[in-house]
Formats: structure tokens, sequence, C-alpha cells
């Protein structure tokens, strides 16, 4: 499959594209030469809040066929690499962040259940979707788009966009269709492996071509890139203001509780 990830020289005119996103926005006009099937005039949200990450639709190639292993038998990952977890008719599955970074969508089918596991890397989300809507069962793949610096996706049913936070259909056919959230958690390995010891480990499906276990978006993390253009400052996270005070700064991924919670408005947890 063409696209830059494909290819380390493209990666870093892929780099290059994240700091000058403000000058890659377009509309329904240019959009078509690649998104035919695309009901452009149904949208919910502002055209111009659209930007090009770098990629074009599937340059990032979403995991279609899902090849897993026994978590005993897992060891290239460190004790501590992250993994997105959840269990599902008592079948307990992990994605290692290493590989959903390179894809950020799988297409799997989990206790009967189809799901897509979708991370956004440059916001660090990670979401579990039934792909199930009345009616039909969905598919998703990459659109190469970003929405407030979060991963847009496509279903391949109608080539309708859905916001990756939130699981919702911003523009398209299905306008309005909200997908199902599932529980899921991010956590290391070793405890996946703790709580599953019959669990099983998602693997890279072309470990010859791309680089797991290295980050592409090196340049995107670091302050000097994200302030350098008025888009990367002005919506570097989805979160726009000081982090909670009961949080610390540099945490980037947490398991969420069994229970629900809040924030109460001084920012810290509630029950």
């Amino acid at each position: 499959m063409s696209g830059r990830l494909n290819r380390r020289p493209a990666l870093g005119f892929f780099l290059l594209g994240l700091v000058s996103t403000a000058a890659a926005q377009a509309g329904p006009d240019e959009w078509r030469k690649e998104w035919p099937r695309t009901d452009f005039p149904r949208h919910a949200v502002a055209y111009d809040e659209f930007v090009s990450g770098g990629p074009p639709k599937d340059g990032i190639p979403a995991i279609d066929q899902p090849s897993f292993i026994p978590v005993a038998d897992a060891h290239g990952l460190a004790p501590r690499d992250p993994v997105i977890s959840l269990q599902i008719g008592g079948e307990a599955r992990a994605y290692p962040l290493r590989v959903m970074i390179w894809h950020e969508i799988v297409n799997d089918t989990v206790g009967g259940t189809p799901i897509a596991v979708t991370w956004c890397p440059l916001c660090n989300s990670s979401v579990v979707f039934d792909r199930r809507i009345p009616g039909r069962t969905l598919s998703f793949g990459t659109t190469g788009k970003l929405r407030n610096s979060d991963l847009v996706m496509y279903d391949r049913e109608t080539e309708s966009w859905w916001q990756q936070f939130g699981g919702e259909c911003v523009v398209g056919g299905l306008l309005g269709a909200q997908l199902k959230l599932l529980p899921a958690r991010v956590e290391s390995i070793e405890r996946f492996r703790s709580r599953h010891p019959s669990g099983r480990v998602l693997v890279p499906p072309d470990a010859e071509t791309r680089d797991y276990g290295r980050s592409p978006y090196v340049g995107y993390d670091a302050p000097s890139a994200r302030s350098s253009t008025a888009e990367c400052s002005r919506r570097r996270i989805l979160w726009g203001r000081s982090p909670p005070r009961a949080f610390e700064a540099s945490a980037r991924s947490r398991a969420a509780p069994d229970r629900p919670c809040r924030l109460d408005p001084a920012g810290v947890p509630g029950s």
C-alpha cells in the first residue's frame, strides 16, 4: 500500500506537513477528487475545522485482519510497554501502542462483537467502539484529516467522516449517527498479563517495513514545533486550558476507574 508512512523518506514530509497544517486547509471542491462517494452537503461542523495531517486517504493503513499471539509469548515488549486492553465475552486482547501509532485503527471482532480499536497519537486518545449501527456493520479507515488535532475516521460503506474522540459522524450520509463506546483501558503489558494470563496480544502486520517502537511524531511533540504555527499553538490538544491540578502534567495515559467519576470545579476528582 502506498502512503507516507510506508517509506521512511516520506516520513520527513509528513512531519513537515504537521508544522504547516494551517496552510493545508481545503474544502469539498478539492476533497471530492479523493472522496467521490462522500455526501459533503451533509455536515455538522464547518469545513475549515478540518486540516490535512499530511497523508492521503488510508495513507495510515488501518489493520483489517489482525493477528494475535498468547500474552505469554509476547517477548518483544518491555514490561511497561503500554497497551489498549479490553475484555468482551470472555476474550481478553491487548493492542500495543507501539503498533497502534503506525495504524491508528484496528477493525476486529472480539467475543462475537465487531469493534474498532482506535488511537490518536496526536491527542493520545484511546477509544474502542462497537462497529454496528442500526441496520449495518461498518469498517473504518483513516481520512488523513485532523480536527482539533484529533483523528478523523471514515467508514468504508458510505465514506462518511467520523470524529474519533466521541465516535460521532460529522460529515456524510450517516450524519449524526453515534458509535457505541466500549469499556477499555490503557495499561502496561505486564499488568495485562497478570490480569489476563490467557489473553492475546496484537502483533505488527508488517514488521519489516515499519520501525515499530519508534514514534514518527517526535517533531509534533516538541514544544518548538507545536508553537511554530498559529494552527498548532491554537489547537495543541483537545483540552485547551491548564491540566487539572489532580493530575501530573507529565501523565499521558491513565486507566479509567471501574466506576464513573467527575471533576469538581476546582479540578479535584470527586465521586
